[in-house]
């Protein structure tokens, strides 16, 4: 007899090997399969599961069936105790060698594997927030957004020191240092609350459902990274008046509002510190040694030598579980209860790695005390079960800190995708991140292709690849015509990852009409109205309407079918609702046909994509195009996807 075709041994993105898929919560089963050629005699199979810093626990895994008269199968089941990161291989004895099964590769278990499996495990009473399921986020800069003139007879909000207002809303911000070398991001351009408000109609035609602030509390530069006063609105974005409106109308229209929460640090220009004075000339804990202030910060050389974030004076770092600080942000009716009960439906943490335990374990009470649907998301640049910060693993999402994060992760892979075909990269980030996070986290994560922080995307999809250029050559080497059509194409695409695999889509404001730019200040341009990308904005309300007409999006799990260099296939299913969803990706400079050997009930819905289906059989997709085909889900049904590498010509 031929030996068989060597399989994964384990392989722990599927269900076969692994159920259920994912992170479990504490106490629930997880059932551990692996599959063996007949040919290998299994004498000893044990699942080794830690920790890390204790004791391994055993559990042996007993022979279960023969597959085919090829493979043997042994399973065990597995029950956690304990809440947070677990890791695992299996020891195996074969033909009197022992050995060890460990991850290959992404998630594939072999005798020659090296890396250890994960299991996240998380509080079972961990409660979803239900309402941000299925919706699409939209990020605003706030001074860069939309401004609100007054009418006549209202008074224009004075100009505070040290600011300067652009007259020309076309302007490129500024950013060459000053006289002694320093960039003061001290220019404006008026955007406000007010002028958001006046927008809401047009993020409603988005589908917006959702709007992430950044900071909009009383600060001295225009980012409002250096809060002055975490109590008031700056006074150049309006008042608490103009906030509580925002918010009743957005709520008319479906849409919440969700605050830029920054507690790592506060400006050296603030209430708090009041390094220069502006807030009086013996007031605050740089002025005052006996200030209800002086604690907060960590003086090493009083006053001129304190703690900082990243070295920046401007920023000093806070002592977060300073009781009074702590009292101040998350005690009842403190900073964050005060916003919520205006109107907020919750927080974005900045530089949540920076903030201790105790502290996010303080703050994730004070919100849920007003609601357990207010949300906290948290700025993590890596996968956020395995970040460690300061010596400490960090316990974001295993219960009572973070709701989810900010999903840097699938921003890079998706990228890295679209322009440099990274096919293996997208899958095994994809279904690594959903492997490890904890499905209510990953049922609502900030999936973003642009943020303040990072280039936008259509420039790094189509412009010079990033280096250690300035900011003198970011700002002259825009995309050539050629580059900006070519980026339009890439930017499809990414848009449709974005908004149909697993997560939120967060569409950074301007993106869905074209903007561009390097890092900040020319991330940070204002919002193109009149200029935007006409064809762009079309296609982003297109995606909003397909993902807001199928249920399955807002919580159907993912299955990968083919993802090549050229195409990207994949399926969502939810199998409470019997709905699954079939996308269809080409990003090739060809048109590509794919076979559905099953019959599709609901076919293709002419009105959302360019595609055409013949006989319910075939899908063709142009170049730099989809499709998303609606089925019936029968609970042991696949959909048998085929795909044909045959170039078709279009009419």
């Amino acid at each position: 007899m031929t030996n068989p075709a060597p399989l994964p041994i384990y392989d722990s993105f599927k269900k076969e090997y692994k159920h259920p898929f994912g992170a479990v919560k504490r106490l629930q089963s997880c059932v551990f399969t692996l599959r063996f050629p007949t040919y290998m005699q299994v004498e000893r199979l044990i699942l080794a599961m830690f920790r890390p810093g204790h004791k391994e626990k055993y559990a042996p895994l007993e022979y279960c069936s023969n597959e085919d008269g090829l493979y043997n199968l042994y399973t065990c089941t597995y029950t956690p105790q304990d809440l947070g990161l677990h890791q695992y291989y299996f020891i195996v004895t074969t033909g009197g060698t022992p050995g060890f099964i460990k991850r290959a590769g992404a998630s594939e278990g072999r005798l020659d594997g090296t890396e250890l499996f994960q299991l996240t495990v998380y509080d079972e009473n961990t409660k979803p927030v239900e309402w941000l399921k299925g919706g699409i986020m939209y990020q605003i800069f706030p001074d860069r957004f939309y401004k609100h003139i007054p009418e006549n007879s209202e008074k224009t909000p004075p100009l505070p020191a040290g600011r300067t207002m652009h007259t020309d809303w076309r302007k490129i911000p500024d950013w060459r240092p000053n006289a002694d070398g320093i960039v003061t991001n001290s220019d404006y351009f008026g955007g406000n609350l007010r002028g958001i408000e006046d927008k809401l109609d047009y993020l409603y035609s988005l589908g917006v459902t959702c709007i992430y602030l950044n900071p909009i509390f009383e600060a001295h530069e225009n980012h409002r990274y250096n809060t002055a006063n975490y109590e008031k609105i700056d006074i150049l974005l309006g008042s608490e008046a103009d906030f509580v409106s925002l918010c009743e109308k957005a709520k008319r229209l479906g849409i919440a509002i969700i605050l830029d929460g920054v507690f790592s640090h506060t400006g050296a220009d603030s209430v708090y510190f009041n390094k220069y004075g502006r807030y009086g000339a013996n007031t605050g804990a740089f002025r005052d040694p006996t200030s209800p202030y002086r604690n907060w910060y960590n003086f090493i050389h009083y006053p001129n030598v304190y703690e900082s974030w990243w070295g920046f004076e401007s920023l000093p770092n806070v002592n977060e579980n300073d009781p009074n600080f702590t009292e101040f942000i998350c005690g009842e009716d403190g900073v964050l209860q005060k916003w919520l009960k205006l109107g907020a439906s919750g927080w974005r943490l900045d530089v949540v790695d920076e903030l201790p335990d105790e502290f996010i374990d303080s703050l994730n009470r004070a919100v849920k005390a007003v609601g357990d649907d207010k949300v906290i998301y948290g700025e993590v640049w890596e996968d956020a079960t395995t970040k460690e910060a300061y010596g400490v693993r960090r316990r974001y999402l295993t219960g009572g800190q973070l709701d989810s994060v900010m999903n840097y992760p699938f921003k890079e892979c998706i990228l890295r995708y679209v322009r440099h075909s990274d096919a293996d990269g997208l899958r095994d980030s994809v279904m690594g991140i959903l492997e490890r996070y904890p499905k209510p986290s990953a049922d609502i994560l900030m999936n973003f292709l642009s943020t303040h922080d990072i280039e936008r995307a259509l420039t790094r999809l189509a412009g010079k690849e990033i280096g250690t250029h300035d900011r003198g050559w970011q700002e002259q080497n825009v995309l050539s015509d050629a580059e900006y059509i070519y980026g339009i194409a890439l930017m499809k695409c990414a848009m449709v990852l974005q908004f149909f695999l697993p997560g939120i889509p967060c569409i950074y404001y301007g993106d869905e009409a074209g903007a561009e730019g390097y890092k900040d200040p020319f991330n940070r341009r204002t919002y193109p109205w009149g200029r935007e990308n006409t064809d762009l904005l079309k296609f982003t309300r297109e995606l909003a309407s397909i993902r807001k007409g199928c249920q399955v999006f807002a919580e159907g799990e993912l299955e990968f079918v083919k993802v090549t260099s050229d195409v990207c296939v994949f399926l969502r299913k939810d199998y409470a609702l019997k709905q699954g969803v079939a996308v269809f990706l080409n990003k090739s400079k060809s048109p590509k046909r794919f076979s559905l050997k099953s019959v599709i009930k609901d076919g293709i819905n002419a009105d959302f994509t360019r595609a055409v289906e013949i006989d319910g059989k075939n899908v063709y997709v142009s170049p730099y195009d989809y499709a998303v085909v609606k089925y019936e889900l029968c609970e042991l049904d696949k959909v048998d996807i085929e795909f044909r590498e045959d170039i078709l010509i279009y009419e």
